[in-house]
């Protein structure tokens, strides 16, 4: 069963960090791009962040680059999302996702589906 729990939320002024985690189970990351994306209430969804180590691919949403930072740890199955000067526009429930890639495509292409995603978890950056 796969299984993709997030970690890290919370509230914080604007300016703070916050480093979000999500631990994933029941897959080989060898084969899965491995991704952030998040919902703001009343929003669609948005891709923030992808990290694909087949292709070494990354991708990040404009509004992030240079602030948010996502790596992975191949060994631990889990991949992280470290946020710098957040700004109230981050608030957002987060989800972690997992999208197989098959052998010769893009890793992440900023319009990845993702196969898997967790539950999420709430960042809310208050003034």
């Amino acid at each position: 069963q796969v299984q993709l729990v997030e970690s890290g939320g919370g509230s914080v002024e604007p300016g703070r960090s916050l480093r979000l985690s999500c631990v994933i189970s029941g897959l080989s990351l060898d084969y899965y791009a491995t991704g952030w994306f998040r919902q703001a209430s009343g929003k669609e969804r948005e891709e923030v962040a992808c990290v694909s180590t087949s292709d070494g691919t990354t991708y990040y949403v404009d509004s992030v680059k240079g602030r948010f930072t996502i790596s992975r740890d191949e060994q631990r199955n889990t991949v992280y999302l470290q946020m710098d000067d957040l700004k109230p526009e981050d608030t957002a429930t987060y989800y972690c996702g997992a999208d197989y890639i098959p052998l010769g495509h893009q890793g992440c292409s900023g319009e990845n589906d993702y196969d898997y995603s967790g539950q999420g978890t709430q960042v809310t950056v208050f003034t």
